[in-house]
């Protein structure tokens, strides 16, 4: 078993760049088949396959003519690539330039991996191929904001699971982003609504709308993510588990995660086997 590998943002001679491109012939010469965690988005059109890629625990069969998508914080290890072309982008959350993408991007729920449709594969393979020309001209050359609006151009082209999902409540996007920032500390719907100034019920409403599910059922699918996490690919203990996650003690932490999942954390973990 070896530990997740932690990948911190560093564009190749362009430190000031927010977009970084690479082919899947240098993403083979660089990944050890390993598991990793990123600290920016990578966003890959596939050309051809097969392959596949793993996603916080989910598997995803690579193929011609779609698009994968892996937001920072996922755990994710890429598997049997050598037979996949392509281009990945890399890029930092604030990277896209308009309001739309910037919202997608800042979305905890987007899809990993989904087809693109045969009348959309122009548009995506012209945007695509614009923002590698961009991304290859000379480090003099180079304008900081065409990879970035080029970037969005994709992303708008791209069309993800969310790009066309209705109008989310703001009341959502507050909370969303409030359960990412404290879901390690707080646990409970109640504290979210006072610190973001709504009555429980405006809050549950919101939540229900936009996702189908309660607010306490959010952030116990956030915290139960996270915990798999640990878990899998950190070999923590629930010990040390229940101190990451804010829990009084390990028993604690075992009660909410069986009940939650249906199984004890160490019986889930030899069930996990991490490469």
């Amino acid at each position: 078993m070896t530990a997740i590998r932690q990948m911190t943002y560093q564009p190749l001679g362009r430190r000031t760049t927010a977009v970084e491109t690479m082919t899947f012939d240098r993403l083979r010469e660089l990944n050890d088949g390993g598991t990793q965690r990123a600290d920016f988005h990578v966003l890959a059109v596939i050309d051809a396959g097969p392959g596949s890629v793993t996603v916080d625990f989910l598997h995803h069969p690579l193929k011609e003519r779609s698009a994968v998508w892996i937001p920072p914080g996922a755990v994710h290890r890429w598997v049997d690539i050598a037979g996949v072309a392509g281009h990945l982008a890399l890029f930092v959350p604030t990277a896209p330039v308009t309001d739309a993408t910037r919202e997608l991007v800042a979305s905890p729920d987007l899809a990993a991996h989904w087809s693109i449709p045969d009348a959309d594969w122009l548009f995506v393979d012209t945007a695509r191929n614009h923002l590698l020309l961009e991304a290859s001209a000379p480090p003099g050359d180079i304008s900081t904001e065409l990879p970035e609006i080029l970037l969005s151009a994709l992303i708008a082209r791209l069309r993800p699971p969310h790009a066309e999902a209705p109008f989310v409540h703001p009341v959502f996007r507050l909370f969303r982003s409030s359960v990412e920032a404290h879901f390690r500390e707080h646990h409970d719907a109640g504290y979210y609504a006072r610190a973001l100034g709504y009555a429980p019920r405006t809050l549950s409403r919101a939540v229900q709308q936009a996702t189908g599910r309660t607010a306490k059922g959010y952030i116990v699918d956030r915290i139960v993510l996270e915990a798999k996490r640990l878990l899998a690919h950190e070999r923590l203990t629930a010990a040390r588990c229940a101190d990451a996650l804010g829990f009084p003690d390990a028993s604690n932490f075992s009660v909410f995660f069986r009940k939650a999942t249906g199984m004890r954390p160490g019986a889930w973990q030899a069930t996990v086997a991490v490469e």
